[in-house]
This record gives structure tokens, C-alpha cells and sequence, in this order.
């Protein structure tokens, strides 16, 4: 397994490729939920990703202050199928938090979380903030890591 850390005008044609493909597998097929997965933010962000012979295992973007939100934050994260259970999504958000902290300065970040995962992100210091909402009939939470 291999982590990569790239910008969008980094990626390859065979990255991209495999990423959105991956993204759409997880939250399109997987959670049955056709949304617009190209939304024109991929080109502000720094991808994460892990992959292995190619294959995308973890993958999430993350953004400076202001492009999502007035704090830095990071979202799309997803592990894929085959990936689960093997703690790679918990080395993906250390990875994304580092990131943050290194590249924009701050350890201030703010996601959307699915409510499924609310404890796993209180793991990493995020903390609920009480705005709770329906995003593409995923019930979805907003949290802050200060």
C-alpha cells in the first residue's frame, strides 16, 4: 500500500480515473445515492488517497480556509470495500489532519459528517456543533475540531 498526497493539476489521467471512480462506487452505488459527485471543487483541493496495484483503498480532499467553509476542512472520504476493517480510514483522517496543520497552519477544521460516524470523527478531536441536517437524504452533522 501507497500513500499519495497530490493537487488536482498533479494528478495523473489513471489517478483521477481510479478516484472518481471509487467516489462514485462508495457514495453513488454503495449508499445508493445519486448525487453531483463533480462539483467543481476537486480543482481547490488536496487529495489523499491510498491505493494498492492501483486501486483506490482510502481517499478524501481537503481545503484551505474559505472554500468550503470559513475554517479549513476536508470531506469525500470514503474506504473502499475491500479496504474496511484494516483501520486505513483511521490513518487517512490522521493523514488529512497533519495535512491541514502542515500545508495551511492551522489545526482548526471544519466537516460534514454522516451520522454514522460521529464517533469515529470524536476520535480525532471533532466535536458535534448541533447543526444537524439532510444532504442528499444522508443525515449529516456538522462538527469543529478547535
Amino acid at each position: 500500500m501507497i500513500w499519495k498526497i497530490k493537487t488536482f493539476d498533479e494528478f495523473t489521467v489513471p489517478e483521477l480515473y481510479a478516484i472518481l471512480k471509487a467516489r462514485i462506487d462508495v457514495f453513488v452505488i454503495e449508499q445508493n445515492c445519486p448525487y453531483p459527485d463533480l462539483d467543481n471543487y476537486d480543482q481547490k483541493g488536496i487529495h489523499i488517497w491510498a491505493e494498492e496495484d492501483g486501486q483506490i483503498l482510502a481517499y478524501c480532499r481537503v481545503f484551505d480556509k474559505g472554500i468550503k467553509y470559513e475554517e479549513t476542512s476536508f470531506g469525500r472520504v470514503l474506504t473502499t470495500e475491500q479496504a474496511r476493517g484494516k483501520n486505513i480510514g483511521r490513518q487517512l483522517i490522521r493523514y488529512a489532519v497533519e495535512t491541514i496543520e502542515n500545508r495551511f497552519h492551522t489545526s482548526e477544521i471544519k466537516i460534514s459528517a454522516q451520522d454514522y460516524l460521529l464517533r469515529f470523527y470524536s476520535e480525532f478531536g471533532f466535536t458535534d456543533t448541533g447543526k444537524k441536517y439532510l444532504e442528499d437524504d444522508i443525515p449529516h452533522t456538522e462538527m469543529i475540531r478547535k
